[in-house]
């Protein structure tokens, strides 16, 4: 049976079920495959497969069914026609089967790889500062050249304007008026203005990196100095500042060790695997060329 060519299974040890029991269900391009047979391959289908045909159904089963026995019927064809005794077909499936097992050996190792509570426990406490959150809320004052449109009417500044202007609204706030009211009315960023320049809980990596180091750096509850980076300058208030709990990112982090650890263990086989190169025949080694320097721009909130 079809069964039997894919998965490669040994007889059983038990009596095979009757034909009554274990009826024919499936016949594609000369082959033929039992109700066992499909059940045990719709279970072990690819999980992006599985989902695409909406699980374990009748009609999942006949969307699956329909689809095989078109492509069987197809490839039932190609070997009538001796197409796979191609020199170059034979090199294409030889490809095809070595690196489809290399990628199926990098999902054994995510399978089996994956990181014990310990691990999970100890990542957590050694990276605590990657999970920090902070609550906070901010005035921009934009200048020449900052992405903010300008509102109607208003003057664009120089960036020592701005400054000078930062300045004076933190002398402001710092003489009594509310930290929201002179958002509203003075904010440059209207998104978050109109709102008293609240920007909410945000964790590391959401803001760009003059802003995000001011606000894991400064004091809960202190009024920054102009901070300026590529919209302008900030005024910045932290609110609160914590940390995720370990639960909450559990998954995150399993899932990072455990791509981690199936890395490690890619490296290993290659390490230890044997390549022989003729030199005589394919040359000597070429030195690797330099990589092009990555952008440092990167789309963040202001």
């Amino acid at each position: 049976m079809l069964g039997a060519l894919l998965w490669g299974q040994a007889p059983a040890p038990a009596p095979k079920p009757s034909p009554a029991a274990d009826p024919v269900v499936f016949e594609a391009g000369g082959r033929k495959m039992t109700r066992s047979e499909f059940d045990t391959l719709m279970r072990n289908l690819p999980e992006n497969l599985r989902q695409q045909l909406g699980g374990d159904s009748p009609q999942s089963r006949r969307r699956l069914a329909e689809q095989l026995g078109e492509i069987m019927s197809y490839s039932a064809e190609a070997r009538k026609l001796h197409v796979d005794d191609k020199p170059a077909v034979k090199v294409q499936l030889f490809l095809q089967q070595e690196s489809t097992l290399a990628s199926l050996l990098y999902q054994h190792f995510t399978e089996t790889a994956k990181p014990g509570d310990a691990q999970l426990k100890a990542w957590y406490d050694s990276h605590q500062d990657e999970f920090e959150t902070a609550t906070a809320r901010h005035i921009l004052v934009r200048f020449q050249g900052s992405r903010v449109p300008l509102k109607d009417g208003q003057k664009d500044l120089t960036p020592e304007e701005a400054q000078t202007r930062a300045e004076a609204l933190r002398q402001r706030i710092l003489k009594g008026e509310d930290f929201a009211e002179v958002a509203k009315a003075e904010s440059d960023d209207t998104g978050s203005g109109k709102n008293g320049g609240d920007l909410g809980s945000f964790g590391r990596g959401r803001m760009i990196p003059e802003f995000e180091n001011a606000v894991f750096t400064m004091p809960v509850g202190e009024i920054s100095q102009p901070v300026r980076t590529q919209f302008g300058y900030h005024l910045i208030q932290v609110q609160k500042r914590g940390a995720q709990p370990f639960e909450q990112v559990r998954a995150d982090i399993e899932k990072k060790l455990t791509s981690e650890n199936a890395d490690k263990a890619m490296q290993a086989v290659k390490a230890q695997g044997r390549v022989f190169l003729d030199e005589s025949y394919f040359g000597k080694p070429q030195p690797a060329e330099p990589e092009a320097p990555a952008s440092a721009a990167k789309p963040a909130k202001p």
